[in-house]
Formats: structure tokens, C-alpha cells, sequence
């Protein structure tokens, strides 16, 4: 068996002949949160083994639920994931409506799945910055477009229970379509020769590890929510994935252009389909969801966004459970680093689209 030693960030360069153990982390790297990335690599400096160290993230979100009425749990739910709100905030507002038997408005429901189109594509354009910089104007657009909705940028804060807050300002859906003709994903030039064979998550890993979304996707997961488990919306919609095979950092980010694509077509026939009428219903001082439990998930961008309520009957849920995409996203990391070169690290971590304050729970 081969000397081992642990060196941390920056260290190390000295020895040689030696596998090392190199601990990076915690770090820092998206909107908030930390994580550990432990790697074993040989003197060559390949990566032969890799442990994502998750559980000093933790920070008691779920607890702070069972303390909030439902309206504040809104509030919570949206942080989890910054690049993700709205579809946070809809998960969550899904599950109590389904509760309590409640009608949501036609209209709220198509504006519903136009904004999780937007969100869907900002977020993508955000992962896709840093291989291709064209990439932050289409990303600076949609997140405008959703401030000017929601009125605000990182925290939108526009579900409510029962629709949204309120309507979408006079000439937005306009402008919305302004924005979207300008949209040209094939501009979004990537040099995919660097990407090609690096990174391969199998698909025997994606399902065991439970990775979805466009990473799992890119691995052959043929899973979307859009079209498997509808909102009323999407079911009009017809919705195709977009799967590949081959696994590799190249098919992750293919997936989120094409994705992007898909995003920019759908919110397109949102527009197109788009109903008059209220976009919420009126509600009693205190909504308290009747005793027992729902399941409910949406298509997040980064995959499964799922959430278990249990309800006593009282105004505040009994509990909540999250199931957050990179929280599953991030563990697969375990199967796709190993043999890969230290060198090539960083162009496979810009192909893996996770938010890392999406695993705190």
C-alpha cells in the first residue's frame, strides 16, 4: 500500500512519489454555504478518490419551519437555493394548496410556469458564464425581467398561497416577448474539445446517487417533472427532455444549452396561452392546513425540488422536509472525479450545476 499524507489548499507540491490526501474546503464558492472536498490523488496528480464532506452546512432550516406559520415559511423556503427562488417558494405553496383543497386561478397557474421558465433560464446562463461570458447578458436580461415582476432580484418573493402575490405589471408579458426573440442559445459558443470524456458520471451512479435534473439527465436519466408529474400548466405544454448518454462534462453543459433552448420556447407558448383573470384567491387571517400529510415537487433547474409537510391541523407545519437537487447532485461527485487529472478539475466542476447552499437543510 502507498504512503498517504494530508496537505490543505496550496500545499503539498513538495512531495512527491506519495499519494496525497488534499483537503479543499470549506469552501465558498456560490451564494452562501460551505463545503469540503476531500481528494486523494497520486503523485502524478490524478484524482483517485473523491468524498464531498457536507454536514457541517447544516443549519437548521427545517427546525425554523416548524415555528413560522405558512406565509413565513415562504420566506425560508425561497433562500435555500438564490439561483432557484421562485421554484422554491412555488414547492412549498404547492403542498399547502394541495392541503387544504385550494382552487388556484387559471391565470396564476400559466404565470406560475412562465416564471419557473425564466428562473430555469437564468439559472442556467448563470453556470454557463463562466465557459462562455456572452452568456451574462441573456442572464443580466431575465433576472430584470423577473425583478420587474416580482420586485425583487436575488428573493423574489411573488408566490403566495393560493396564486401569486399579485398581477405582473401592464406591458410585461410584451416585454417578456422582446426579450425572449433576442435570446440565441447557438451564440453561446463553448469549446467542447476541453470538455469531451472528462468527468463521466455512468448511469448506473446518476439513478443510485439520485441525481437529477440536467446532470442527470446528461447521463441518460430520462426524468423531468414537466413532463412526468405535470402542474396544470405544463401539461398543456407537451414537454420533451432533453436526455444524453454520454455522461461527461461536454453532455452536462450540451444539456444546459439545450435546456436553455427548451426554456426559452416554452416561456414563449406561456405567452401565447396566457388567460385573463385573478391570480389569487382570498384568504382567511391564518391558514391552517387540516391534519395529515402531501407530498409535492417541482422541476427546480437543478433538478427535484420536493417537499414533505405533515400538518396537525395548527398554522404551522408539524413538519417540513426539504429535498433539495444538489444535495443528492453533489454526493455523485464521489463516482465522477475519480480519474480525473487535477489540471482538468476545474472545467469538470464548471460542467457540474450545483448550488451548494441547495444542500443546506
Amino acid at each position: 500500500m502507498s504512503e498517504q499524507i494530508t496537505v490543505g489548499v496550496g500545499a503539498g507540491a513538495q512531495y512527491l512519489g506519495v499519494d496525497r490526501v488534499i483537503d479543499l474546503g470549506p469552501l465558498h464558492p456560490s451564494a452562501h454555504g460551505a463545503y469540503r472536498l476531500r481528494l486523494t490523488v497520486t503523485p502524478d496528480l490524478v484524482i483517485t478518490a473523491a468524498e464531498p464532506l457536507v454536514g457541517h452546512l447544516h443549519r437548521g432550516a427545517e427546525k425554523l419551519f416548524e415555528v413560522r406559520d405558512y406565509r413565513q415559511v415562504l420566506t425560508l423556503a425561497n433562500r435555500h437555493d438564490w439561483l432557484s427562488a421562485f421554484c422554491n417558494e412555488l414547492a412549498v405553496a404547492l403542498a399547502v394548496e394541495r392541503m387544504t383543497g385550494m382552487d388556484v386561478p387559471a391565470r396564476a397557474q400559466w404565470l406560475r410556469a412562465l416564471l419557473c421558465e425564466l428562473n430555469r433560464l437564468m439559472a442556467h446562463m448563470v453556470f454557463l458564464t463562466p465557459l462562455c461570458p456572452n452568456a451574462a447578458a441573456y442572464r443580466e436580461g431575465v433576472q430584470s425581467l423577473m425583478e420587474e415582476a416580482s420586485g425583487g432580484r436575488i428573493h423574489f418573493m411573488f408566490n403566495r398561497i393560493g396564486g401569486l402575490r399579485e398581477d405582473v405589471p401592464g406591458g410585461w408579458t410584451s416585454r417578456v416577448g422582446d426579450f425572449l426573440s433576442t435570446v440565441d442559445v447557438s451564440r453561446l459558443e463553448v469549446d467542447f474539445s476541453k470538455l469531451e470524456g472528462l468527468g463521466v458520471l455512468p448511469y448506473a451512479d446518476a439513478l443510485a446517487y439520485g441525481v437529477t435534473g440536467p446532470i442527470g439527465r446528461a447521463s441518460g436519466v430520462d426524468f423531468d417533472l414537466r413532463r412526468d408529474d405535470p402542474l396544470p400548466a405544463y401539461e398543456s405544454l407537451s414537454v420533451t427532455p432533453v436526455v444524453r448518454t454520454e455522461g461527461d462534462a461536454a453532455a452536462r453543459v450540451r444539456c444546459l444549452l439545450d435546456e436553455a433552448r427548451l426554456s426559452v420556447t416554452l416561456a414563449a407558448k406561456c405567452l401565447e396561452q396566457l388567460p385573463s383573470g385573478p391570480v389569487n384567491v382570498r384568504l382567511p387571517k391564518a391558514i391552517k392546513a387540516p391534519e395529515g400529510s402531501v407530498y409535492t415537487r417541482v422541476e427546480a433547474p437543478l433538478g427535484t425540488s420536493g417537499v414533505h409537510l405533515s400538518s396537525r391541523g395548527e398554522k404551522t407545519p408539524w413538519r417540513l422536509k426539504l429535498r433539495t437537487p444538489s444535495f443528492n447532485n453533489v454526493q455523485a461527485l464521489s463516482a465522477l472525479l475519480p480519474g480525473t487529472a487535477v489540471d482538468d478539475l476545474p472545467a469538470v466542476l464548471s460542467s457540474f450545476a450545483v448550488i451548494v447552499g441547495d444542500i443546506d437543510k
